[in-house]
């Protein structure tokens, strides 16, 4: 193994905590990963970690050499992109995470055309609706929506992500079309996971209003929610970017357009921990899909 590598398993032992979670991370074993830092602290003749059953910690040595380390790595990593940027190819790994219907949509179509530009980039890209621990997990980037709370990741808004109540013609003939959100009490109403406050679903708030909605169906999968919706199950409030096709073709109506913030759900952002220096492989695909995102607010997200 090279110096780096050695750093790079070091590192990643430091930032997942112990030898198991930083070879799930790198491909290894955790016995190698052990082995290869037990290695470098021979090299130096100074321990570098205090091992205990849950986690390890870094010895005072240790905290200065993993100090001087990252700064080493960043500027040898930086100096890696400048070679290649000679050639004017990208290359190199991306691990990518995205939200399951956003990502199927719209993420996917854009990271293939990102590949058939650039061959020499491998992505890896995981869909999940769970929160996914970017610096503990290994991501480099991330696409979510929604309102985002404040962390520690830089945020890059890409659009709005505007929600719509809306239900199947079919829904509406046969229960009516509620007319203020106090109605949605006595309709079906379709919730992601156990969600029941209407405010969750992006009324104005007004004197009066009702503080719950009628039973119906709750699932943690938008797709899911959509398909119930379309086959007249009951009235969601879904984001635009899954609808807008069925909108606009009349196969699922808005209702209660009058009564909903026009901010309401957020946005659509793309998160990636601070760090040192951004690869450009990196910096290129978020340029991309920041781009290609931009052109679609202008159609079906708007």
């Amino acid at each position: 193994m090279t110096q780096k590598t050695e750093l790079e398993i070091l590192l990643a032992v430091v930032d997942h905590g112990n030898f198991s979670a930083a070879a799930r991370v790198l491909g290894y074993t955790p016995s190698a990963v052990g082995k290869r830092v037990y290695q470098l602290e021979q090299k130096l003749r100074v321990p570098l970690l205090v091992r205990s059953t849950r986690r390890m910690t870094l010895t005072e040595a240790g905290q200065r050499y993993v100090g001087e380390a990252r700064d080493i790595l960043a500027r040898l990593t930086a100096l890696e992109e400048d070679i290649a940027d000679d050639t004017g190819n990208l290359r190199g790994p991306i691990r990518l995470t995205s939200s399951a219907a956003l990502g199927q949509l719209h993420v996917v179509p854009l990271v293939i055309e990102f590949m058939e530009l650039n061959p020499e980039v491998e992505i890896e890209l995981l869909l999940t609706d769970k929160i996914v621990d970017l610096v503990g997990e290994g991501f480099d980037i991330a696409v979510r929506s929604g309102v985002l709370p404040d962390s520690s990741l830089v945020l890059r808004k890409l659009t709005n992500n505007r929600r719509v109540p809306c239900a199947a013609p079919a829904y509406l003939e046969q229960h009516g079309v509620p007319q203020r959100p106090v109605d949605l009490t006595t309709h079906k109403c379709l919730r992601l996971g156990q969600e029941k406050q209407l405010s969750d679903w992006g009324f104005i708030r007004t004197t009066g209003g009702v503080s719950r909605l009628g039973p119906g169906f709750s699932c943690n999968s938008l797709d899911a929610l959509h398909a119930a919706c379309r086959a007249g199950r009951g009235i969601a409030w879904l984001p635009e970017f899954l609808i807008s096709h069925d909108l606009k073709t009349g196969r699922l109506h808005s209702v209660l357009p009058d009564h909903t913030e026009p901010s309401a759900g957020g946005g659509i952002f793309i998160l990636r921990p601070e760090m040192p220096y951004l690869p450009r492989r990196v910096r290129a695909l978020s340029d991309y899909l920041a781009d290609r995102f931009t052109e679609k607010a202008t159609g079906s997200f708007a």
